[in-house]
């Protein structure tokens, strides 16, 4: 069992997160801040190939196969979360109403935001919307920690682009890592909302750690538990 008092600053796990979070003792985590599988692979027409430009990866990797279900979290996720945490969990619309079947019933308060991405990827073919906006699942018992700043600033609605430039963790071949990384700036703004200083924020989805280190930055303390090996040892960036 994890002992939650010894981490000082954070604790990353190379485990499958089903198993490494029955090591996390009950009533312990502040704040479950994670991007899970959207299971939308499935539904990929390809990548987007053109003679004028760099090509458009259209598929995710291969973790997105293996389908994601929302209430295998759930008895987990209520027994580790203390009674004044929160939960946000990134997704799309093909899979909310699953967490809203899971997770509603289980929380006083289901609520969802709207992440709206500012730097979409073109829609060259120009043949439907451009994927600009993702979900994220909110849940919370009455008591719940809440740093409400002010009314314009608490919209359920946040804009950003996506990850560019330097933020963006490379592999060895120059390439972007992770096809999914979401950018630090999204996620300090949550954990400032849903946790204080020193609390414990868990990502049991971790990727290549950004959760870790907008945590980190803001003087959170974190878990990460990452079951691919070469994200796992991308996370010395945090």
């Amino acid at each position: 069992m994890i002992n939650i008092e010894k981490i000082e600053d954070y604790l990353l796990l190379n485990n499958d997160c089903f198993k490494a979070l029955k090591e996390i003792p009950d009533n312990s985590v502040d704040l479950i801040l994670t991007d899970p599988p959207y299971n939308i692979a499935k539904y990929s027409t390809g990548n987007l190939l053109f003679d004028w430009r760099s090509d458009i990866n259209n598929d995710l990797a291969e973790w997105d196969l293996e389908e994601l279900k929302p209430a295998e979290l759930v008895d987990e996720f209520k027994r580790i979360l203390k009674p004044t945490g929160n939960i946000f969990i990134f997704c799309s619309y093909n899979i909310i109403g699953e967490y809203h079947k899971a997770f509603d019933s289980e929380f006083d308060t289901f609520q969802f935001m709207v992440w709206h991405k500012t730097n979409p990827v073109p829609n060259f073919r120009k043949s439907s919307f451009l994927n600009s906006c993702e979900l994220i699942v909110a849940c919370w018992n009455k008591g719940h920690t809440w740093n409400f700043t002010n009314q314009r600033d608490m919209h359920n609605f946040i804009e950003s682009g996506i990850c560019m430039g330097s933020e963006r963790i490379k592999d060895k071949n120059g390439k972007n890592l992770h096809p999914t990384q979401k950018p630090v700036s999204i996620l300090k703004k949550i954990i400032n909302i849903a946790s204080n200083e020193n609390d414990v924020v868990l990502d049991c989805f971790n990727g290549v750690g950004s959760t870790g280190e907008a945590a980190l930055n803001l003087k959170r303390r974190y878990i990460g538990i990452e079951i691919d090996k070469e994200y796992y040892l991308s996370l010395i960036h945090i």
